[in-house]
């Protein structure tokens, strides 16, 4: 059975608290469906399964065009015009798209970066705050020893005050009997 201990932080306490002041930036290419597969677009340019493919694809382009097509017509001959316009149109759109990718994860880590930076500070608030509340109540403590103290030091006075006319109450009693 769950208690109350038990239960997660309010958000509130969450570590992420610092990052929700920049929760309304809005980055590059936005949130919808452009952005998000734009940016996997743009991410999928440096896998090892594009370059694979791409390898792939050239070569078989190569072949059908200088081998296995019929000596009579080729439909990119050498020096593959095709090809190269294939390439310049990859380019001319995996350019941007890597490049807004860029700014959107830059956008990020700079909003990262800040959130981290104000975190950084509210420590270093939270740590004087507690150094100043710990030298405040070592003062206090300080001040309630001497107090202890001095109370100490009365009780004892009177304490041998209050032996001392014992005594003498002891001895009239004891005279006034005789």
């Amino acid at each position: 059975m769950r208690t109350d201990s038990d239960r997660k932080p309010a958000p509130s306490a969450s570590h992420y608290r610092f990052h929700f002041a920049h929760a309304h930036l809005d980055p590059v290419f936005g949130s919808d469906w452009f952005a998000l597969k734009a940016e996997a677009f743009a991410r999928f340019f440096g896998t090892p399964i594009f370059l694979v493919g791409q390898t792939l694809m050239v070569t078989l382009w190569i072949i059908a065009n200088v081998l296995v097509v019929t000596k009579t017509w080729h439909f990119d001959e050498y020096p593959f015009i095709l090809l190269n316009l294939a390439f310049s149109l990859q380019a001319a759109y995996a350019a941007p798209l890597i490049l807004l990718a860029q700014t959107r994860q830059a956008d990020r880590e700079k909003a990262h970066a800040d959130a981290d930076a104000l975190h950084r500070e509210d420590l270093a608030r939270a740590s004087l705050e507690r150094q100043m509340l710990a030298a405040d109540q070592t003062a206090t403590l300080v001040e309630l020893l001497k107090q202890n103290t001095a109370l100490t030091e009365l009780t004892n006075q009177l304490s041998q005050r209050i032996e001392q006319l014992t005594a003498e109450m002891h001895r009239v009693v004891i005279q006034g009997k005789e």
